[in-house]
């Protein structure tokens, strides 16, 4: 896998469109300068020394004085290699699009094995994870990343694995559902009910969906769990509507899930408003389902999203995965702290929880101290034709 890194331009979203079109033909004159043969490693040379802390070593790579080097985990082969990929390619077109001196990005398959992975990227002489993706390669990675000091920045988003070291960037079930209830309240609905699929998903959506009812001073009616078959699904419909009328429904499934289940949701006078989770996000033709029509959800603004787009495609001549703005944004953070970040020293972590937050392509947002990404997000309406901003999201944290 090629490394990459580029000369520095004005950092920052606004900076973007001038910088692609000042340096042009010099962008792949650099990108090529900069890649480094993955086949053909280079032996390290000696060691060097500082009077205050040592050089990182670094393994098959060769050494780089000027550029501290990123690892980007993704599974490039296998099932997700395809989401993977593209992680990666918007990790590099992030670094394009902000001129970069001062970091190298390197992709390293966690499909083979992610502790190998880690390893490998430890011995290259990587001071900053990007990923993994899956929470397991997350697990495999982090003992191995804090006993080197090196961060961890996931794209998963199970915050069952944030914390010591560990930041999860994926937008995680809790976020939106609690920016949707507050929204729902905030148009005058008390009465909330919830129907959530059995698994892990689906106990963190009720968790989370039980804690926004009481932050929004509303009442929650009740909760049913279900398994994704339809007698079963229409058995928790059922056992819902029988707890008495809600203002408002949540169903933490996808919108092929949720439609089975709209039927005997809304069957009932007058029917409740329906409120999904980030997976509705993701849905392309979400507005064909008549049912849906109506319904709420919140997710990332959409905003810096088609310009991005644009710009993947034209690069790698494909469309990116919707996730592939995790690897974009991921790099836009890195860029941003490396200023501060002397060649060859710990990657200063302190810095990702110190900071008022960041801005990329999913907006705004900030990392807590506790591993988790704080997001702010925008509510949509589903229509006929897609989808409208019903709330924006905001544009800073107060």
């Amino acid at each position: 896998m090629a490394s990459l890194s580029l000369r520095p331009q004005a950092e920052g979203w606004t900076a973007v469109a001038g910088l692609l079109r000042m340096l042009g033909l010099m962008l792949m004159a650099a990108v090529i300068a900069g890649c480094v043969p993955r086949s053909r490693p280079v032996a390290p040379p000696p060691p060097e020394t500082t009077e205050t802390e040592p050089t990182r070593p670094i393994g098959r790579l060769p050494a780089d004085e000027t550029r501290n080097r990123v690892a980007v985990l993704v599974p490039l082969t296998g099932p997700n290699a395809a989401l993977g990929q593209s992680l990666l390619n918007a990790a590099n077109l992030a670094l394009l699009d902000t001129g970069g001196q001062r970091i190298r990005i390197t992709g390293y398959d966690t499909a083979r094995g992610a502790a190998a992975a880690a390893n490998e990227a430890l011995e290259d002489g990587n001071a900053l994870f990007l990923g993994p993706l899956l929470a397991e390669d997350v697990r495999a990675v982090a003992p191995i990343a804090r006993a080197a000091g090196v961060p961890v920045l996931s794209f998963s988003n199970d915050i069952g694995i944030a914390g010591d070291g560990v930041f999860v960037l994926g937008l995680s079930p809790g976020q939106s559902i609690d920016r949707v209830v507050a929204f729902a309240a905030s148009r005058g609905m008390r009465r909330f009910g919830a129907l959530v699929p059995t698994g892990t998903y689906g106990q963190r959506a009720g968790q989370a969906f039980t804690a926004a009812v009481q932050g929004a001073q509303g009442s929650l009616v009740g909760m049913e769990s279900y398994s994704r078959t339809p007698a079963d699904m229409r058995a928790a419909a059922g056992r819902l509507n029988g707890h008495g009328r809600s203002d408002a429904v949540l169903i933490a499934d996808g919108a092929q899930g949720t439609a089975a289940l709209v039927p005997a949701v809304r069957g009932v006078s007058p029917p409740p408003r329906l409120l999904g989770t980030e997976l509705w996000a993701s849905e392309g033709n979400i507005a064909a389902n008549a049912g849906l029509r109506g319904g709420w959800f919140a997710a990332p603004t959409d905003a810096n999203y088609g310009a991005f787009r644009t710009r993947y495609r034209a690069r790698y001549n494909s469309n990116p995965f919707r996730m592939a703005s995790l690897g974009y944004d991921s790099v836009l953070l890195a860029v941003r702290i490396a200023a501060n970040w002397p060649v060859g020293r710990r990657f200063p972590a302190r810095e990702l929880t110190e900071s008022t937050g960041f801005a990329g392509v999913d907006g705004a947002f900030r990392l807590r101290r506790d591993g988790t990404a704080e997001r702010a997000l925008e509510v949509r309406e589903i229509g006929a034709t897609g989808t409208t901003v019903a709330s924006p999201a905001p544009r800073n944290f107060e």
